[in-house]
């Protein structure tokens, strides 16, 4: 990124063991691919699948049962740029047979699908950072309404200056962490200039309690519902700005959805992208919660520690609050030991750990918002064997 010339030289990129590749694909779907972005979702997908107990269907036979709506943002844009290169060279013959599926946006969902043997509802939504999260809600209502057994999730994003570029012409991204990385990403404090790019991909296993508990899964957490909105691009709400009222009323209307009084909320993991909205971000939550100063739940954002992961933000972050959930313990908020002092106007600092600690709660709520105007809210409760 240095060598071409961006202000943010640093991003969060994902390592993946080639031991970890090969379990998911064969040599043959390794000839000629190039999609950072299909190789996180479908490496992130079957670890759900499998961590959840369940196996590839190995028949002729589909899942009819089980489904998946897995989304992403802009999908292979690398093995894109070849096929440009390969079409203004008048190469179009040599552009081989994979470049659509990994390129089309749907192309994670479809490789998924393929190697499960899915029969249910097969479908790549796109929210930009609402993606994960939405993904997860839309899974939710499918099988709450007996429409699905079982619904995989989640949400991926590709590696790459191609995806990063346009957020640093926007100035959005931080400038001032080049030579010190692991300190450029930092929400809610004074001295962020922007979000650290990165990717990866996030995925869950969402079936009835029942289900889960006839085929003696390991349940991490409960859904109790959600709200996904939009602003409108109406009012202070704008293409890449957030309209406050329809953050409020998503809030709102997933605590209300979920059957869940504003003071029953231990812990908001929340999208705080280390820019200039995070301070209205925390006014929007304490408005909707009706809750101030000390009495305002504990806050955090994952993004101190992995960057902005786009469309696979609320995926990982969701991945990440229900670890947290589930193993009795808050993760730490990174680089902002000097808080925005905006902040405290509507929160105390004590919601705000800058340190991991053990703590058991029982109700976290998570939210996103992405350009576009559009916000996604989800519920979870700590799974108390049915109570």
């Amino acid at each position: 990124m240095e060598a071409l010339q961006f202000s943010c030289q640093i991003s969060g990129k994902p390592s993946v063991d080639p031991d970890i590749i090969s379990r998911h694909f064969s040599a043959l779907e390794l000839r000629n691919f190039n999609s950072s972005g299909i190789l996180y979702g479908v490496i992130a997908g079957m670890e759900a699948w499998l961590d959840a107990g369940l196996q590839p269907n190995s028949s002729d036979e589909p899942y009819w049962d089980y489904g998946m709506i897995f989304g992403a943002g802009t999908s292979g844009i690398d093995r894109f740029r070849e096929a440009i290169y390969k079409i203004d060279e008048l190469q179009t013959r040599r552009l081989g047979s994979t470049v659509v599926v990994q390129t089309m946006n749907s192309g994670v969902s479809a490789y998924l699908s393929g190697k499960l043997g899915l029969g249910n509802q097969v479908y790549s939504n796109s929210s930009a950072c609402c993606t994960g999260t939405e993904s997860l809600l839309m899974c939710y209502e499918r099988v709450k309404s007996g429409q699905a057994s079982i619904m995989l999730s989640g949400s991926t994003s590709d590696s790459g200056p191609y995806i990063w570029g346009g957020f640093d012409a926007m100035k959005v991204c931080t400038f001032k962490h080049n030579n010190s990385p692991d300190r450029g990403s930092r929400p809610l404090s004074a001295s962020a200039s922007g979000f650290v790019p990165s990717s990866g991909s996030g995925a869950f296993v969402v079936e009835s309690l029942e289900h889960a508990k006839a085929r003696g899964a390991k349940i991490y957490a409960e859904i109790l519902g959600g709200n996904s909105n939009s602003g409108g691009q109406r009012g202070a709400g704008s293409m890449t700005a957030p309209n406050p009222v329809a953050v409020q009323r998503c809030i709102t209307a997933a605590l209300s959805n979920a059957n869940v009084k504003a003071e029953a909320v231990d812990v908001i993991n929340g999208h705080l992208t280390a820019t200039a909205m995070d301070a209205l971000e925390i006014k929007n939550w304490s408005t909707a919660l009706g809750r101030s100063g000390k009495d305002f739940p504990l806050i955090n954002s994952l993004k101190g520690m992995v960057g902005h992961c786009l469309s696979a933000a609320g995926s990982i972050e969701c991945v990440a609050s229900v670890l947290e959930l589930s193993e009795d313990f808050i993760f730490p908020n990174l680089n902002c030991e000097d808080l925005n002092p905006e902040l405290l106007q509507y929160i105390d600092s004590s919601c705000i750990p800058q340190a991991q600690k053990a703590y058991t709660f029982d109700i976290l709520v998570k939210a996103s918002f992405g350009f576009g105007d559009v916000n996604a809210c989800i519920v979870f409760k700590k799974y108390k064997d049915g109570k």
